[in-house]
């Protein structure tokens, strides 16, 4: 049990992040002061949406540079926080060298910001934004699953750096977490295991997700001829940041928790925006034949392998998310809100356009 005093900074790092925007300001609505490590404090375009939200909630937010892969550059940051949000970690499978890019910044990031709060002493709690990554790969381990459905419970066995190494690093640095936590009696740890995240963005202009990547080319007319039927998890953006809030401030909250508010698909957000939108706008209504992406999926996108159609087209994906219902009160909004209020966005930015 942790009691963190809300008068109090809290160090986000990753600041400038898609999930980091919606947590600080859920932060800064609370009147928490938000001490935000960024790569570029001078970076005005970055940072106009965090400073646009202390403006509006009239609480503080400082901001420091910092490096994941540099010892010590978040000494200054977290100075007098008893509370740390680790947020920043590399979501991409648009890489060259997944060791470099992938790998080394999740796990040395890890250690460096952990083993900061080993000698900072004011740090009494770290959240540490995981994912459901880190519990499997692909639609393969949930069935092989106890039930078929994930837990908590469950780790991933299975990723590679050669196959999904955006799991394997996640993975990684989950467990790095948990080693430096182990080893220490100062804080405790608590960790957020996230599945795909979706929702709009704060700060567009400046956003980078992958998740985003993906609902602009199903509005952009890039998957009209349809998409992968894979299973999948997705969590509202704007829900994930109270599931972080909450992991700081209940003093309960404790170990992994599930951040998934439904099981679902690609197929089934499809035919929420063709619901919705499909008269207007080039999106998929149909999903593509297995064989046909075991064909060309290699050639479009080198993360489809044969390997990931094989381990997860035309596959169910199930999570139990009783944990975070029942230990961090979450309440989760429905997918449909989630995805028209996405979309829109898109809509808004000019990012997709009429047929």
């Amino acid at each position: 049990m942790v009691t963190i005093d809300k008068t109090k900074p809290v160090l986000v790092t990753g600041a400038t992040g898609y999930v980091a925007g919606w947590l600080i300001t859920e932060l800064l609505k609370n009147g928490i002061t938000v001490h935000a490590a960024v790569r570029n404090p001078n970076d005005e375009r970055k940072l106009a949406h965090l400073k646009a939200a202390s403006d509006r909630m009239n609480t503080p937010i400082k901001f420091f540079k910092s490096d994941l892969l540099e010892d010590g550059s978040y000494a200054e940051a977290m100075a007098g926080c008893e509370l740390v949000f680790h947020t920043a970690s590399p979501f991409t499978s648009n890489y060259k060298d997944a060791q470099r890019e992938l790998i080394d910044p999740a796990v040395k990031g890890t250690e460096n910001v952990l083993k900061q709060a080993n000698q900072v002493g004011s740090v009494k709690r770290v959240i540490l934004t995981s994912s459901c990554a880190a519990i499997y790969t692909d639609c393969t381990d949930v069935a092989a699953a106890p039930g078929g459905v994930l837990t908590e419970k469950v780790w991933n066995e299975s990723a590679s750096l050669e196959h999904q190494p955006y799991s394997y690093s996640k993975t990684l640095a989950e467990k790095k977490a948990w080693e430096i936590s182990n080893g220490q009696k100062q804080w405790d740890l608590v960790v957020i295991n996230p599945s795909l995240v979706m929702g709009p963005a704060i700060n567009i202009g400046t956003a980078t997700s992958e998740s985003m990547t993906l609902l602009k080319q199903m509005g952009d007319g890039t998957m009209k001829s349809g998409v992968p039927n894979i299973g999948i998890g997705i969590v509202d953006v704007r829900d994930l940041a109270k599931a972080h809030f909450n992991a700081g401030y209940m003093e309960s909250a404790n170990g992994r928790n599930i951040i998934s508010g439904h099981n679902s698909s690609f197929l089934e957000v499809a035919h929420i925006l063709n619901d919705v939108y499909g008269t207007k706008y080039p999106v998929p209504k149909k999903a593509l034949p297995k064989w046909l992406l075991m064909l060309i999926g290699p050639s479009v996108n080198k993360s489809i392998t044969r390997k990931f159609v094989r381990n997860n087209v035309n596959l169910p994906w199930r999570a139990d998310n009783s944990k975070s219902r029942e230990e961090l009160a979450m309440n989760y909004r429905p997918l449909k809100e989630t995805m028209i209020d996405s979309f829109e966005m898109l809509i808004s930015e000019k990012i997709v356009k009429l047929k």
